[in-house]
């Protein structure tokens, strides 16, 4: 399975964002993380990204006669580079875009269906801006955000830290 269809996948994508910070989860902690999804599909999707190098299986611990695995994921192996994203076609972004997004409307909604969710007090944004720029320009934003970002995502899960899913999305909206 090519890169693109393997991570293009709204359950595969939040198997992929609930590791992010060198987490090692089991695949129970998963199913619960994912808790929308069937533990059948989210176990199907576990083995996919392993058998692809996405995940790796960090430990095996016997629990009560059964294996319980526990994944981490290989982060250098759970993205698209600069050359596969530049070999996609209009149909492969339009996979890619909806994969994107129904992930993001799936964390969204699990995370307001937590009774002890609050977007006020958690500085949830949601926000569109329709900017006008020069190619150069956003270049400029994108190499700024790049920077804004990039130390952010070294961080480790600790007590003190909250999962935060942060989605950019950049496109043209304006040919004229």
């Amino acid at each position: 399975m090519d890169s693109l269809r393997l991570l293009a996948h709204p359950v595969r994508l939040r198997i992929i964002h609930a590791l992010r910070g060198d987490r090692i989860l089991t695949a129970g902690a998963l199913c619960d993380r994912v808790g929308d999804v069937s533990r059948a599909t989210v176990y199907r999707h576990l083995d996919l990204l392993t058998e692809a190098g996405v995940l790796e299986v960090a430990e095996e611990r016997r629990v009560r006669g059964a294996v319980e695995r526990h994944y981490r994921l290989r982060a250098e192996r759970a993205g698209i580079d600069t050359e596969q994203i530049a070999a996609l076609t209009k149909d492969d972004h339009r996979v890619g875009f909806a994969a994107a997004t129904a992930a993001l409307q799936a964390e969204f909604a699990a995370y307001l269906e937590d009774q002890d969710s609050d977007p006020a007090a958690d500085l949830v944004g949601y926000r569109q801006h329709a900017v006008w720029l020069s190619r150069e320009e956003l270049r400029t934003l994108i190499e700024g955000l790049r920077a804004a970002i990039l130390p952010a995502l070294h961080n480790e899960a600790t007590a003190e830290r909250a999962q935060y899913l942060l989605s950019p999305i950049l496109f043209p909206i304006d040919q004229s």
